[in-house]
């Protein structure tokens, strides 16, 4: 039997469910979910490995028309993932409007590729919404294939991934067969932490925050992370930190525990913060912090 392996590359809009889609696809929490827009910023990707496939998923981040030099780079990754996609996977939902962005809807349509649309969180729905939701993206991008689907109660996702398979071209894997990512133990640190500053902290903060890992050493028995919060301004980072310290505390409590689930080991964790003027556009940071 042939061999298949290919890109199979996630894009939409802010908050229609795209990384709980690909956790739930890969089967592994790889990308971070909150409520917030914006909450996925990288190109995160998760590899699932069959015995004659080998499935490379890409979580981009939400659509939007960017206002500083890090938004701009988060959308470089949404066209790059256009671009370099063996099949499209288009998240919506049953709440967004379909003209949201007509712009990226035009380059589905110009698509030679596979186009795979899911209509995400059905369970919030009823079927005649669901339905007339159906015939209007048909008739968006008449060559897709247009699938119902519930991510976060797992619902229609194994028609979803039939689909896929089967838009797979013939290929050798393209990473080894035991992968499941290719980010770093120090990138998914920073996320889970950034995670909880977006669950933590409300209005601007969470979008003004960049998390570094100065510190990743794996002992026998203990992993030793040293973590820097970026703000831009000073008041921010009082914001962080709390009253007598005790909002970094909590977000750092939180971010230990989910660091010891995910890498099924004990975690000494330190967190400091540190003002950065205009981190968000600055070329020279972004570069450093992996944009």
């Amino acid at each position: 039997m042939p061999h298949k392996a290919g890109f199979v590359n996630i894009i939409g809009n802010p908050n229609v469910g795209k990384s709980t889609l690909m956790n739930a696809l890969v089967g592994e929490q790889l990308s971070i979910i909150t409520s917030k827009a914006q909450t996925t910023r990288h190109r995160i990707m998760g590899i699932v490995n069959g015995e004659d496939f080998q499935i490379v998923y890409s979580d981009t981040p939400g659509i939007l028309k960017p206002n500083y030099k890090l938004q701009e780079k988060m959308m470089g990754f949404v066209s790059h993932a256009l671009e370099d996609a063996d099949v499209v996977l288009y998240v919506t939902d049953t709440v967004e409007t379909y003209d949201k962005n007509e712009a990226y809807i035009n380059r589905l349509q110009k698509l030679e590729i596979p186009v795979i649309i899911v209509i995400n969180k059905i369970d919030l729905s009823d079927q005649g919404s669901v339905e007339k939701l159906f015939e209007t993206w048909s008739k968006l991008v008449p060559k897709a294939r247009i699938f119902p689907v519930s991510a976060l109660k797992n619902f229609n996702l194994e028609v979803v991934f039939k689909e896929i398979y089967l838009g797979l071209p013939e290929s050798p894997p393209y990473y080894p067969k035991d992968s499941l990512t290719d980010k770093t133990e120090r990138f998914f640190a920073s996320e889970i932490i950034r995670e909880k500053i977006l669950q933590n902290y409300q209005k601007e903060i969470p979008y003004s925050v960049e998390v570094e890992i100065e510190e990743f050493k794996d002992e026998e028995k203990i992993i030793r992370v040293r973590a820097l919060i970026y703000v831009v301004r000073e008041s921010q980072k009082a914001i962080i930190i709390g009253r007598k310290g005790a909002k970094l505390k909590k977000t750092g409590t939180e971010a230990r525990i989910d660091l010891e689930d995910f890498f099924g080991k004990k975690v000494f964790l330190e967190i400091y913060t540190k003002v950065s003027k205009d981190w968000r556009d600055k070329d020279r940071q972004l570069r450093n912090f992996g944009y």
